[in-house]
């Protein structure tokens, strides 16, 4: 009988220190960015800033053509080709114009000179009047919450970029090696 109340005494323990446990936890966050498009700019740091504003420890690794995200003098454009999804959609106008999402086949936006130019225009334009954050303002609030931006050194090097190209507050400069563990361990970790 003492046997088994000690048990019970074991089980009431665990649960409470289980549950004391997962109160205290800090969610986590890791993304791993790699896209340098206007468009897919704004999902890692949407992403990152928000779980930062909520208090969750992030860390956004940033590799290959994400690396234009960090960069000081940011010039990310919108690549239509072939991204069959993107709505083409003018963003001024009659309400009725606005609506209206002009599917251009990749023929014609291929072989227009000046394409990709003027649908990131198109997109500036789109995302001013919506009244949406820019990159660099994402990339702001993010640092304000605490993320943190980590720059793939592997890509630095292949790319030949030097460190003060990018923005002073990348927090680290580290291979996939050294943020696998990071991901590893966090509670959601995402490719973008």
């Amino acid at each position: 009988m003492d046997i088994d109340r000690l048990n019970a005494w074991f089980d009431q323990r665990l649960e409470a220190k289980l549950a004391e446990r997962e109160a205290n936890k800090i969610p986590s966050l890791a993304i791993i960015a790699t896209k340098g498009t206007l468009d897919m700019a704004y999902p890692p740091f949407i992403l990152a800033s928000t779980a930062a504003a909520l208090g969750w420890e992030t860390s956004v690794f940033f590799t290959f053509y994400g690396l234009e995200l960090l960069r000081r003098d940011l010039r990310l454009e919108v690549s239509p080709l072939g991204n069959p999804a993107m709505p083409m959609k003018m963003p001024a106008g009659p309400e009725w114009l606005q609506k209206i999402n002009f599917k251009i086949p990749n023929l014609l936006m291929s072989n227009l000179p000046g394409f990709e130019s003027f649908a990131t225009g198109m997109m500036h334009k789109t995302l001013q009047a919506k009244g949406v954050a820019s990159i660099a303002e994402l990339r702001e609030l993010s640092l304000e919450a605490g993320a943190k931006l980590v720059a793939c050194q592997m890509t630095v090097d292949l790319f030949g970029y030097e460190r003060d190209e990018f923005i002073p507050e990348v927090t680290d400069w580290i291979g996939a090696a050294s943020f696998l563990p990071i991901a590893q361990k966090a509670d959601v970790t995402l490719f973008v």
